[in-house]
């Protein structure tokens, strides 16, 4: 099935059913699985936020299981070495050292979703050959390179701790598509399933309900160069992605204001940087896979700004006397950019 066409209408439903799926042993994270069905239609590298015993680790296993491709998972320490996602080294039992392969190349070029638990609690150098990995999608290991063509990279930081946490640095972040907030449920009804209902309580008999393969991952590449392809973005769109882009890096151009709600702020001097080319070229990724999956072969605004904030926020760099305010500022900035710039 090489038509591109007929590419998009066996891929619909495909996502439909993965995203019923996924729904369906996690409960009250909608919206946040919406955004990672986006992400992976798009092939981008996604980083979580949320806090301890959320469900992140259920929401990805779900996922791969879904996509019928290799789960992998590693945890992040300040003794964690680069070569310690390659390969694990051990004596075995006759004492003799022996090698076996790590986490990103027990499962080969099988391997779908590799998810790196707390990944500032990794020195730098483990960031930087993760980096590799999901830039290239490669990395070598036992003297040849490693081929890992299906893999999406899921991380997320313990935002709670500073003490052996290592800040990302502003090129790691935006190799990720998104930053995506998975939060503890707000409904009640949610909220006392997963504490009485016992069907939540065991996570492997719960991610047994998920059919494996319901959305082949080995389709996803050929599926995402379609939607790319046939999804079209007009130009009136087009100039309003450079119109945001061009506030992200000057916001007072475009007559936004955040001195009155914390007052003082200037956003003359606020930013170091704003948005990057890729963040941009990943932001029309993503909405074109937003507007694929309501059924239209076009971009409209709504599909720009409902996935603008994952896409864009973690990429933003506020000047450093703003960073410890980040949680506060940045969000603030990203509703002003949503009110201010004109909407074709």
């Amino acid at each position: 099935m090489s038509d591109p066409d007929s590419i998009l209408s066996a891929g619909s439903a495909m996502a439909q059913r993965l995203e019923r799926c996924v729904n369906g042993v996690v409960i009250g994270q909608a919206a946040a699985v919406r955004l990672l069905i986006i992400a992976v239609f798009a092939r981008g590298h996604v980083m979580l936020q949320g806090d301890v015993g959320v469900g992140k680790t259920t929401l990805l296993r779900a996922l791969a299981r879904g996509l019928g491709g290799g789960f992998s998972r590693i945890e992040g320490s300040v003794d964690l070495m680069p070569n310690d996602l390659l390969y694990h080294a051990y004596i075995d039992r006759d004492g003799r050292p022996a090698i076996e392969p790590g986490p990103l190349t027990r499962a080969g070029d099988s391997l779908a979703v590799f998810f790196f638990n707390e990944i500032n609690r990794a020195r730098p150098q483990v960031h930087a050959l993760l980096l590799r990995a999901m830039a290239e999608r490669s990395v070598q290991a036992f003297n040849r390179e490693v081929p890992l063509p299906l893999l999406q990279v899921f991380a997320d930081r313990n935002r709670l701790e500073r003490e052996e946490t290592f800040e990302i640095a502003s090129a790691a972040r935006d190799r990720f598509m998104m930053e995506i907030t998975v939060d503890a449920p707000s409904a009640e009804a949610d909220r006392r399933a997963l504490v009485f209902d016992p069907r939540f309580h065991d996570s492997d008999a719960l991610l047994a309900q998920v059919p494996e393969g319901v959305a082949p991952i080995g389709a996803l590449p050929a599926l995402s160069q379609a939607i790319q392809a046939r999804v079209h973005c007009a130009p009136a769109l087009q100039d309003y992605v450079l119109r945001l882009w061009d506030a992200t890096a000057a916001p007072q151009r475009h007559g936004l204001r955040l001195d009155e709600r914390i007052p003082g702020l200037d956003v003359a001097g606020l930013m170091l940087a704003g948005a990057s080319p890729r963040g941009m070229s990943q932001l029309l990724r993503a909405a074109r896979v937003a507007a694929w999956l309501d059924g239209r072969l076009h971009v409209t605004p709504e599909d720009l700004r409902s996935v603008f904030a994952p896409v864009i926020a973690h990429r933003l760099c506020l000047q450093p006397v703003h960073e410890l305010r980040r949680g506060d500022i940045v969000p603030l900035l990203i509703d002003e950019l949503m009110a201010r710039v004109p909407v074709p």
